[in-house]
């Protein structure tokens, strides 16, 4: 069966579009034998990956990034059900690219595109977020709320507007009193962020999960609370480091579990993979799929 390209034209604020015929070339070079939808609309590409799967189309790439990744996972698991959710390729064309980099995939598209040819998979877990699925990263708090921050930042691009949303939303310094219950262990108090990572980087600097390994059957997730700004902004820069030494600091803790159980006192942002839930939420659960999906590979 033909692969099946779903392209997000809006990507990295359009230059997805711009890049996209370089891709298909390229992909054509590679004797990638597919077709081509294209998104039109938020949400739009969790549809056509949907019907993708259930047309039988293998492997299913997605053109895009973090969220249109989150986007077509999302779509084929509607169709197949959670045993076996077959094989996704990527096309990197986003902005920060996170799976692609915790992965070590090629940013390069040549290199991308001989990497979908060759056809050689790896094994990774999903996990979910109330009914949502995820492969990368999800968060609710501090992390999603500098994430409505950055999509306000009209004058920036790339990863400064992130660095910027981040600096913004430090020095807000939310905050909420939590429940937070999972496998073995429970939680109730003030935080700032509650991140959940089957990886460890998120929004293209960020170490929020260091040791989240996207293939042990595990969700890795951080809570931490600084009750001063001042504080929570020194631990910026330990949160770009890959060895993740901003978890080492008091009042944060990393956690491994199988499932993970949220209740807040009053509405917080959310996302998955990116993208920000529709509403702001109280209540969350977290699991995890171990192993169910295939991703092509080096």
């Amino acid at each position: 069966m033909e692969a099946k390209v779903i392209l997000n034209p809006y990507s990295n604020r359009w230059r997805a579009e711009k890049r996209w015929p370089q891709a298909e070339a390229l992909l054509q070079e590679a004797g990638v034998d597919f077709s081509l939808d294209v998104s039109q609309y938020h949400g739009h590409a969790v549809e056509l990956a949907r019907e993708a799967a259930l047309a039988g189309h293998s492997p299913i790439i997605a053109a895009g990034g973090d969220g249109t990744i989150g986007e077509v996972v999302n779509g084929i698991a509607q169709a197949r059900g959670e045993n076996s959710l077959g094989v996704l390729g990527i096309m990197p064309l986003g902005t920060a690219n996170d799976l692609v980099c915790n992965l070590g995939l090629p940013l390069d598209l040549a290199e991308a595109s001989a990497v979908i040819a060759a056809g050689k998979t790896r094994t990774l877990d999903v996990c979910k977020a109330g009914e949502r699925y995820f492969v990368n990263n999800s968060a609710m708090g501090l992390e999603p709320y500098i994430t409505v921050i950055q999509q306000e930042i009209k004058l920036l691009k790339g990863i400064p507007r992130y660095l910027m949303a981040a600096i913004k939303g430090i020095i807000r310094n939310p905050a909420w009193q939590a429940k937070v219950q999972w496998d073995d262990g429970s939680y109730e108090g003030p935080l700032t962020l509650i991140s959940v990572g089957n990886a460890p980087r998120t929004g293209g600097l960020f170490f929020m999960a260091p040791a989240a390994d996207p293939a042990d059957g595990k969700l890795t997730f951080v809570l931490a609370y600084k009750k001063s700004s001042m504080k929570l902004l020194a631990l910026l820069p330990k949160t770009m480091t890959p060895e993740g030494k901003f978890v080492n600091a008091s009042g944060v803790q990393q956690i491994h579990s199988t499932h993970i159980s949220v209740e807040l006192d009053q509405p917080s942002p959310a996302h998955s993979d990116g993208e920000l839930f529709p509403e702001r939420v109280t209540k969350l659960e977290y699991s995890i799929l171990p192993g169910i999906i295939q991703v092509l590979s080096v």
